[in-house]
């Protein structure tokens, strides 16, 4: 899966799989998660949010559960 980066005092990159519905995150200490069955919208609002970690940790993390790949 191909990663976007992105800039973040967090995150480093996002990819998306739309058919899969997985989410790649690679942060800063270098380790990257997979997420399953997130919606294209989360994606869209998590790449164009003013601030990548304040979305990610408010409205991301609570809701859907990675794990390290």
């Amino acid at each position: 899966m191909q990663r976007t980066k992105v800039k973040s005092s967090h995150l480093v990159s996002v990819g998306y799989e739309p058919t899969s519905r997985k989410m790649h995150i690679e942060f800063h200490n270098g380790a990257v998660y997979e997420y399953r069955n997130v919606p294209e919208q989360f994606h869209k609002t998590l790449v164009e949010a003013d601030s990548h970690g304040e979305f990610f940790h408010k409205n991301f993390k609570p809701h859907f559960n990675g794990r390290k790949i």
